[in-house]
């Protein structure tokens, strides 16, 4: 892990670097080459450790905003070098980023606050999210790195695919796209011994069947989902690609600030009223982005830009949502639950926001320091009212690691 300083994600290329290192000093064993190209140009990586037959597939990067997923997947390729037992009779294969493009966009390497974080953020818009997009576009618009990680699923067959996921505030948790009993508890044990919250409840999760804290079972198709409103199902993902060849997907998210707010089962004394607490903020707090939106497209030159697109999207979200969290009784009345879903009304408006805020200081600094004191408010709020607490990178990367290990193993004694 030199390659990795204390608070500091390594880019795309830094990614690429190492895993091309890997594979000229071990070339028996590692294969790296190009799968495909992103919209921009930019090559999409695999690397692949071993020959076997049996796969398992790893993937980083299908969300810009979520940087831990590069060097846990590093971490992870290493280990599987040197552990032989991990590598007898599977092949593990890693997308190095889903997203380059959008990883290009999301410049916070080194957060120190949330604040920090939330100056370079980006996220892109539902259909620009390679693993997102089959559930917003029909089968013609798919983006190239949909396409480029479809192909490789279906090139691979794998048993598992797992992809690593983050979030910037919150707990770890895994969904799953089949159940993997067993895998709780060493999910639970990872967590513990590296200082992280299993977040419970996760609003991610909402309504899904649980094997174990934090282990989240997606409904069957047909099954109704949570929020109804939500134009994206994750049924219609690439995460369910791999079950035409007999596979599972595991999503592993861990937290870069934790908060034990979201790891709390007691029952909460009166969610359907936190609930609707929650969707009224959800909304004074879009509003005012909105408002700053108003006042500035007709000083904007096009609305075209990922930036902006992401803007829209995040907002034409939120009328949605906050009805289902009003007209329908809360899923999960835990702490847990209503915590993870503060989280979420938290960080859309807020995300929204900062997007927001860095077209605008390349474009109209009228408007751009008085968005930058707002962003800077909600994300001090957020630390406040979640009581943050860093968690050392080391602790990411090694908690997904192992997660990923962990459900590998179950997933292959399911399959066989």
């Amino acid at each position: 892990m030199s390659l990795l300083p204390e608070l500091r994600y390594p880019t795309v290329t830094e990614v690429v670097s190492a895993a091309r290192a890997l594979a000229a000093q071990r070339p028996g064993s590692c294969t790296l080459r190009e799968v495909g190209l992103s919209r921009a140009g930019r090559p999409l990586h695999l690397l692949s450790v071993g020959r076997a037959r049996r796969a398992v597939l790893v993937v980083a990067g299908a969300h810009a905003n979520e940087p831990t997923g590069g060097p846990a997947l590093l971490a992870l390729a290493e280990r599987v070098l040197h552990e032989r037992a991990l590598r007898t009779d599977t092949s593990w294969h890693f997308l190095l980023c889903a997203d380059p493009d959008g990883a290009s966009l999301h410049v916070t390497p080194a957060p120190r606050s949330l604040f920090d974080y939330h100056l370079g953020f980006f996220r892109p818009a539902g259909p620009e999210q390679p693993e997102w997009s089959p559930a917003v576009l029909p089968p013609d618009r798919l983006p190239p790195e949909t396409r480029a990680l479809t192909g490789v699923i279906d090139e691979l067959r794998p048993y598992l695919q797992a992809t690593l996921h983050g979030t910037e505030l919150g707990g770890s948790w895994v969904q799953l796209t089949k159940d993997l009993p067993g895998l709780a508890e060493p999910f639970a044990k990872s967590a513990a011994e590296l200082n992280i919250p299993v977040e419970t409840g996760a609003a991610d999760a909402a309504g899904w069947p649980a094997s174990g804290p934090g282990v989240h079972v997606m409904p069957a198709a047909g099954a109704a989902m949570a929020y109804p409103s939500m134009p994206d199902d994750a049924r219609h993902s690439t995460w369910h690609h791999v079950h035409r060849y007999g596979g599972m997907t595991a999503v592993v998210e861990v937290p870069m600030w934790a908060s034990d707010l979201v790891d709390d089962p007691v029952p909460h004394p009166a969610p359907a009223a936190a609930m609707r607490r929650l969707a009224g903020r959800l909304l004074r707090d879009t509003r005012e982005v909105e408002r700053v939106l108003t006042e500035v497209l007709p000083r904007l030159d096009g609305a075209g830009g990922p930036l902006l697109r992401a803007t829209r999207w995040a907002l034409e979200l939120v009328p949605g949502l906050a009805a289902d969290w009003t007209r329908t009784a809360p899923v999960d009345d835990t702490r847990a639950y209503i915590g993870s879903v503060d989280a979420f009304a938290r960080r859309l408006p807020l995300r929204a926001a900062a997007m927001l805020l860095r077209v605008l200081q390349e474009t109209d600094d009228r408007a751009a320091p008085g968005l930058e004191r707002l962003v800077a408010s909600w994300s001090g709020s957020f630390e406040r009212r979640f009581r943050a607490r860093w968690v050392p990178l080391e602790h990411q990367v090694e908690h997904q690691s192992r997660t990923v290990v962990a459900a590998a193993r179950h997933a292959r004694d399911r399959a066989a």
